[in-house]
């Protein structure tokens, strides 16, 4: 409801309040201040009528008569026992008809205490009267009441009661002019006010209104004080920032473009940008555009201009308009190539005399005679041997991953067959801790395209992770269905589930959320780090969802590009 609409229902609603009152009042207040004059006056006449009562009963229906008639009033005589000895508005012969009076309310009050007062419906005029009764006149007589109709009071009442109305009609339309008046010199400011705050959030330019009313034009120029300095500080900020900044608005006209973006993006300080469509020739950076201008998620891209690396990541602003980052990852790229070609190359290393070491360990534990030291040794270094191997493997199939050496393989695999192969060799394990597998497979996903050897060691690693941390008794289910264009696949487990603050990190190489337990079990930390990037090979998504005492599990998707079967 607009503010002026406001202005107008609420004064209304208190002119309204107002009138009602008034109306109510005049009715009450004002009825009950001239029956009470009517009622004094018709007491007086009662008893003046008393004082003029002939002291012979057969001449009271003449007497009621003619003294009614001369103060323009009816007047009633009632003896004792409640029966009409004469009444103005009837002759003698219709006395005997009338109601026993002795029952009426002023009659009884008169008896009682000398004057009875009372108003209602005439049973016998069928007019709404005010009644008064005296006790007293001659000695056979009980009571003299004298009664007027109240039509004259009621219309008094109306009369009032309609020049209130007419000055509550008056004051509506005069609260709609004051409401139009207030709604032109403070509503429309106020309401411009807003949309400029508005338009400063979204980041359009606002129109500040101009205000007679001091309090709204001092709102007025404190926004325009803070718009300013917000604007300034904003460029200032902006503008020294070593990562590049790109704005454009909701036609994909570029409004901001700072000093770092011109320079990572080869552009000098005069020149002006093309529209953002036109801005990048990379079929990345001009995808990840497009699907922002779209409303799309798009993850960042790397891209490269020249010899820089570039990371960009865009997101669409709430005008419609489109905010950019780029940020030179030159330096980071290098060195993550020199780390990678470090590792590989050790790696390498390793495997020779990783190997001399293992067999001669063998050779020592086999020959060695059992439950010797010397046996238990060899043993020790057989084990600590293998666990270097299998380290040393890791490591070089993440490498291969990470430097682009291994693309995948996509073709139809059973799900079922994969999990099963996959288990082998950990069924001895399993059997041993009570642990059993369970498969869920959806009818739909029975069989997915992914690179099977992949989807092998996928599985392979999930399971060995899922071992160390399940309880005796416990279950581990692969479960896959279909969504969209996409296969789900999730290994869980009734393990000891992993805290909310390690969840994050679980995919990070060497990360352990609990490194006793996992070096104690022979764990190397790349198991998850080898998943995420196999699944991230296959342009799917991997995360993790977990509770503390109610097990893990691991949800991966793989693009489906086929029809369905």
């Amino acid at each position: 409801m607009k503010l002026a609409t406001r202005l107008f229902v609420t004064m209304s609603l208190l002119v309204a309040v107002a009138v009602g009152g008034l109306i109510l009042a005049a009715d009450q207040l004002l009825r009950r201040h001239l029956e009470d004059e009517i009622a004094g006056g018709l007491e007086r006449e009662a008893r003046l009528v008393a004082a003029f009562l002939p002291t012979d009963s057969l001449r009271w229906p003449a007497a009621a008569r003619e003294l009614g008639r001369l103060i323009g009033r009816r007047v009633t005589l009632v003896d004792r026992a409640g029966r009409v000895r004469g009444d103005t508005d009837f002759d003698p012969d219709a006395l005997a008809r009338l109601e026993n009076h002795a029952g009426r309310p002023e009659i009884r009050a008169a008896w009682d205490s000398g004057v009875g007062r009372a108003a209602r419906l005439s049973a016998s005029t069928n007019d709404r009267r005010l009644y008064v009764a005296v006790r007293g006149g001659p000695e056979d007589l009980g009571t003299i009441r004298v009664s007027t109709t109240l039509a004259d009071v009621d219309r008094r009442v109306h009369a009032v009661q309609g020049a209130v109305a007419l000055a509550g009609l008056a004051a509506l339309l005069g609260a709609a002019v004051l409401a139009w008046l207030l709604a032109r010199e403070v509503a429309k400011p106020l309401v411009q006010l807003t949309e400029d705050a508005r338009s400063i959030a979204e980041g359009r330019p606002p129109v500040f209104p101009d205000a007679r009313v001091p309090e709204v034009a001092e709102h007025i120029v404190a926004l325009r004080a803070m718009h300013q300095w917000e604007r300034e500080e904003t460029g200032t900020l902006i503008e020294t920032m070593t990562d590049g900044v790109l704005a454009a608005d909701s036609r994909g006209l570029v409004t901001t473009f700072n000093t770092a973006a011109r320079r990572l993006l080869g552009y000098d300080p005069g020149d002006a940008p093309p529209p953002l469509a036109e801005l990048f020739h990379d079929k990345r950076a001009r995808d990840l555009v497009n699907a922002i201008l779209t409303g799309r998620e798009a993850e960042p891209v790397d891209l490269q201009v020249g010899n820089r690396a570039l990371l960009l990541a865009g997101r669409r602003l709430p005008n419609g308009g489109t905010l950019l980052g780029i940020r030179d990852v030159t330096e980071l790229r290098r060195l993550e190539t020199i780390r990678r070609d470090f590792v590989a190359n050790v790696s390498h290393e390793l495997k020779t005399p990783l190997t001399s070491i293992s067999g001669y360990a063998e050779t020592l534990a086999d020959e060695t005679p059992a439950g010797t030291q010397a046996e238990q040794f060899a043993r020790i270094i057989l084990d600590n041997a293998h666990r270097m191997q299998r380290l040393v493997e890791e490591l070089l199939d993440l490498s291969r991953i990470e430097s682009g050496g291994w693309r995948p393989t996509p073709e139809r695999i059973d799900v079922s067959a994969v999990a099963r192969e996959a288990w082998a060799p950990f069924a001895g394990r399993a059997q041993a801790h009570g642990v059993e597998l369970a498969l869920d497979i959806g009818a739909t996903a029975e069989t997915v395209t992914a690179d099977p050897h992949a989807a092998r060691q996928i599985l392979t690693n999930l399971f060995d992770n899922a071992l160390r941390y399940t309880p005796p008794g416990g279950r581990i289910t692969v479960s896959a269905k279909r969504e969209g264009s996409a296969a789900l696949l999730a290994v869980q487990d009734t393990g000891s589930g992993i805290a909310p603050e390690h969840l994050p990190r679980i995919f990070e190489r060497f990360y352990r959320a609990d490194p006793g337990r996992s070096r104690a079990e022979g764990g190397t930390g790349l198991g998850l780090a080898i998943v995420k990037h196999l699944v991230e090979a296959h342009g799917g998504r991997v995360e993790a969802r977990s509770r503390v005492g109610n097990g893990t599990t691991i949800r991966m998707s793989f693009p489906q590009t086929e029809s369905r079967a």
